[in-house]
């Protein structure tokens, strides 16, 4: 090898096949290289002066030898080793034996065993290292639950409570693009891809200059939303909370009329005081709850009804709140910009005169002040906090109501974050909160839901720097808006609507977790029911009773909207709530009451609620984001849809027949199509496909074109946790018009039962 060095230059080209290979040429000055650096080792100089002078004996030995026996090798090895593959090393080059041939050969003996010796206790430390030392993360999309808890246990409930405070204290003091600008950094920092801000420019029904007002024509006496009498001067703090008791996008003007106690405007309510009064242009006095408040107005506005005066029966609320002198506000938005209905809110988009969406001006308005204008006496056998409010049949109230509000184009922005799946980087899980908006009233319980998404980016990003990465894309949003109608999520959805109708699996919904401290309540689509009833024991803190969680499917509040109705995605959403409050009527949290960050301490104080919410929403998160097969139950909407039919309505037989059919048919597809498909030995990549598309799309099949205003299109989902038929059916039963809904839901199932699972 050493000859083979020094006569590099005299190898004639052509002589042999290899020496034509520019790779095998470039290896060789590699390991020509190498050897110069081994051969400047100690004890080895004198090799190198014998082999000079043997070079010095002249050119007709040289010209002797077969240089083909001599090629350089074509694989890096280290010197010993090559010296070995070519046994008649030695024998076919003779040289003199240096007179130290001794030492030289002890000391290729001790470097020999010193060698092996390292080999071997690197194989031992390495055997070892492997059995005791924790296991390499797994390839990207391998589903694996114990990562999933290495990923959740990086959650704790003290960095959730930092969290919370610092976006609280930012929120203070930085305007809304500042805000947005950091939240936007700090996401990024933790490693999420391509974090986004989209601004929208839409319009906001915003409070005047000055409060509403409502004044009584016997007494002349004028009262703010909150009851306070308008001429006592309103302290500094109050005054932004009388400007935000408004309703957003209702009617403006001055209205004088008589009051009419419609109590929670009912169908039947109504019905009963037109059959007793004249009812057109007068005011009704309506208690939130029971029906969608936009389904309420709808009915009082074809009645004839001019105004509304809305608030919260103290005793349809718990005990533990006392909100008699409070004042909120709500919106009569149905969901998105109502200048761009159907449409995004982009440059270039046409815009309808839509300031107003209902003719009727309403107002919110404290119990308190219920109290004061229809003036009943104090009962002493009643606590004041649940105090019968209802206005006596004989009793004529006449009031003023005096409603202010404009309308604004303003400025609104999401925060998206993404982080790319490995497989399936076309399939999006979307989970989402909101921010505080500047617009809005002064609430501050969106904290919970940013600062839990933010953890759980946090814990993720974490797992996905050592080179994990889940299967399906991962999207993260901070909605803005949302108090206005969800606004932000609706001109998103809407603005890349085509994309998610074809890519968007699952929504997971973050909106105001913590409303209570007693009870935990997941609310998902039937699809997802099963997914989430089996992890909503998972980590519950010593202070809270998962195994009493109540698990249903009903229409919630929050920017899953859009998803839910116009996309058909399967949708989840934990809170936790008070027991009391599931138990009164629903719909109540349509009412905004400003809830303060204190409060949301006091109901959580060690933000151990925070953290289960949290590792809850992000298990479910991560096994949908990265099971082979979607965790989707096609099933339990069969069931969902069997249930709904239950009852002694007629015109039913037709329908439970093509529901038997469905269940049927989804019994068939979970056995012959899914379990296979959940056998890795089974599974064929190119099936599974086409399994998840066919499950991803399940609920789009029971999405209905008309409903009622403030119903779900999405007939899966009921009214609330006491009404168990479907919703349009409950209310066509209501106004005696079974054979209109009932031909809209044939026609939804018919769809379901001949379109979707029967053919799988």
């Amino acid at each position: 090898m050493a000859y083979q060095k020094v006569n590099a230059d005299q190898r004639a080209p052509g002589h042999s096949q290899y020496l034509d290979n520019d790779d095998l040429q470039a290896t060789a000055l590699d390991l020509e290289w190498d050897m110069e650096q081994e051969l400047e080792e100690p004890g080895f100089d004198r090799f190198q002066l014998e082999a000079a002078e043997n070079q010095n004996l002249g050119n007709s030995d040289a010209a002797n030898l077969d240089l083909d026996s001599i090629q350089p090798a074509t694989s890096p090895k280290g010197r010993f080793q090559r010296l070995q593959e070519d046994s008649d090393y030695m024998s076919r080059y003779p040289r003199t034996m240096p007179k130290n041939s001794y030492c030289n050969i002890f000391r290729f003996s001790k470097i020999f065993c010193t060698l092996t010796l390292l080999f071997i206790l690197g194989i031992v430390i390495g055997y070892y290292a492997h059995t005791k030392c924790p296991s390499q993360d797994p390839p990207p999309g391998r589903s694996d639950p114990q990562l999933y808890q290495e990923i959740l246990k990086e959650i704790k409930a003290e960095e959730i409570q930092k969290l919370f405070r610092y976006l609280i204290q930012l929120s203070k003091h930085e305007d809304d693009t500042k805000f947005l600008e950091k939240l936007k950094v700090q996401w990024t920092s933790y490693g999420l891809e391509e974090v986004q801000l989209f601004n929208y420019s839409v319009l906001f029904s915003l409070p005047g200059s000055s409060p509403n007002t409502v004044t009584l024509k016997n007494s002349s006496q004028c009262f703010y939303p909150n009851g306070q009498p308008c001429d006592q001067e309103p302290r500094k703090d109050l005054s932004q909370g009388l400007l935000y008791s408004y309703a957003a996008y209702s009617a403006r003007g001055t209205l004088e009329a008589e009051v009419i106690d419609v109590r929670y405007g009912t169908a039947e309510d109504v019905s009963r005081i037109r059959v007793m009064k004249n009812v057109t242009n007068r005011i009704a006095l309506l208690k939130l709850g029971k029906l969608p408040l936009l389904y309420k107005l709808s009915l009082l506005e074809r009645a004839g009804f001019g105004g509304v005066l809305l608030y919260v029966d103290p005793c349809d609320l718990p005990k533990t709140s006392n909100l008699s002198h409070s004042s909120f506000m709500v919106s009569l938005n149905p969901g998105g910009d109502p200048s761009t209905p159907g449409y995004p809110s982009i440059v270039g988009s046409s815009r309808e005169d839509r300031s107003d969406l209902t003719r009727l001006l309403v107002q919110p308005i404290s119990a308190s002040l219920v109290a004061t204008l229809l003036a009943l006496p104090e009962e002493k056998d009643q606590p004041p906090a649940c105090r019968a409010l209802q206005l006596p049949s004989q009793e004529i109230r006449i009031v003023t109501m005096k409603v202010q509000t404009v309308t604004e184009y303003k400025t609104l922005t999401n925060v998206v974050g993404y982080l790319k799946g490995a497989s399936f980087p076309d399939r999006y899980v979307i989970v989402g909160s909101h921010h505080h908006s500047p617009y809005g009233y002064n609430g501050q319980e969106w904290a919970s839901g940013t600062a839990i998404i933010t953890a759980f980016i946090q814990a993720l990003m974490l797992k996905v720097k050592r080179g994990w990465r889940p299967d399906r894309t991962i999207i993260f949003s901070s909605w803005g808006g949302t108090t206005f109608g969800n606004i932000g999520s609706y001109e998103w959805a809407e603005d890349f609507k085509k994309v998610l109708q074809r890519n968007v699996v699952a929504y997971v919904s973050l909106h105001n977790p913590i409303r209570g401290n007693s009870s935990l309540h997941p609310v998902a689509s039937p699809s997802l029911q099963q997914l989430v009833a089996e992890k909503k024991n998972f980590n519950c803190s010593k202070r809270t009773k998962c195994p009493d969680a109540n698990l249903s499917s009903v229409q919630m509040p929050g920017d899953g909207d859009f998803f839910i109705n116009h996309l058909g995605t399967p949708s989840l959403q934990v809170v936790y709530e008070d027991v009391k409050a599931l138990e009164g009527p629903s719909f109540l949290s349509e009412a905004l009451f400003p809830v303060r960050a204190a409060e949301i301490e006091e109901l959580d104080p060690f933000f151990n609620l925070h953290e289960t919410i949290t590792k809850l929403s992000g298990e479910v998160i991560l096994q949908i984001a990265n099971d082979p097969v979607l965790p989707f139950n096609a099933l339990d909407i069969a069931l969902e849809v069997q249930n709904s039919l239950k009852g002694d309505q007629p015109h039913m037989v037709q329908l439970l027949e093509m529901a038997s059919r469905l269940r049927d048919s989804a019994e068939l597809f979970q056995s012959d199509e899914m379990r296979p498909a959940n056998d890795p030995k089974e599974r064929a990549p190119i099936r599974v496909r086409m399994l998840n598309d066919i499950l991803q799309d399940l609920e789009k099949n029971f999405l209905v074109q008309q409903v009622p205003p403030g119903f779900y299109r999405n007939i899966l989902y009921r009214l609330d946790e006491k009404t168990h038929q479907f919703s349009i059916l409950h209310e066509v039963w209501e106004h005696d018009k079974l054979h209109l809904s009932n031909e809209t839901l044939q026609a939804a199932l018919s769809k379901s039962a001949s379109d979707s699972v029967p053919e799988l």
